[in-house]
């Protein structure tokens, strides 16, 4: 049944997509409208994410490791499905493994024994599935909160929630294996795993605000470099968005 919807909204996205084809990644579809939106999460992450992840920096070293531990385990879980559907059988053992591993051996993930027995599970989407399928980026846009992305990511974004079991048990409240959980869960989850993202980067966004001419435009370019790399499975593409100031 669930699968049956997924395809259905696929199949919808995916003819949006097509309309979109012929546009590069490095057009805009709203680029006034993007740039006002750049402006107020720039606003947004001077006011409320930047102080956050400060104060997260704070926190004593075991804590934010097992944190981020923890939501790069439960990242795991969207890996899953799409490495099936990307036929990577090699990334579907390291997810699988990784994931059962640091799930009990690593207590919910708060730890990763699964790296030290050489398990390194790729983070993947439905936008990178999309993008080894040979489909196109469509335009760049931004938007309010979530950032930079594109026509394809944007419809990948929107198909992640019904093929990750994380979100099917909890912003759909359905049961899998026994658990299940709430929306408060899983934005819970991903507000810890954005806040543990900034506090990582604090010098190189400021860097990077330093140094652009044109911030917006330096930011574009990291977003399509960086999925670009995650697509093709490049090793620098397992650094989030890589050195921010280069």
């Amino acid at each position: 049944m669930l699968l049956d919807k997924f395809k259905k909204v696929i199949i919808i996205l995916t003819l949006l997509l097509i309309s979109t084809s012929g546009v590069k990644a490095t057009d805009e579809c709203f680029e006034n409208a993007s740039r006002a939106i750049f402006k107020f999460n720039l606003k947004f992450d001077d006011y409320v994410l930047e102080p956050v992840a400060k104060g997260y920096n704070k926190l004593p070293k075991p804590i934010k490791l097992g944190t981020s531990n923890f939501t790069s385990n439960i990242s795991t879980l969207l890996s899953i499905p799409n490495n099936l559907l990307q036929a990577n059988f090699s990334q579907l053992g390291h997810s699988l493994g990784s994931f059962a591993i640091n799930s009990t051996v690593g207590l919910l993930g708060i730890f990763n024994p699964a790296e030290k027995l050489g398990l390194n599970p790729h983070k993947e989407d439905v936008g990178q599935t999309l993008g080894s399928y040979g489909i196109g980026p469509g335009c760049y846009f931004v938007l309010p909160i979530l950032g930079p992305t594109t026509v394809r990511d944007s419809i990948g974004l929107f198909a992640d929630s019904f093929i990750d079991p994380f979100a099917h048990v909890t912003i759909r409240e359905k049961e899998l294996l026994s658990t299940s959980g709430s929306p408060v869960d899983y934005f819970s989850v991903k507000g810890a795993g954005v806040v543990d993202f900034r506090s990582d980067n604090l010098l190189n966004f400021e860097s990077l605000e330093k140094n652009s001419l044109d911030l917006y435009f330096s930011m574009k370019s990291i977003y399509l470099q960086d999925r670009e790399k995650k697509i093709s499975n490049s090793a620098e593409s397992q650094d989030d968005w890589g050195n921010l100031d280069n």
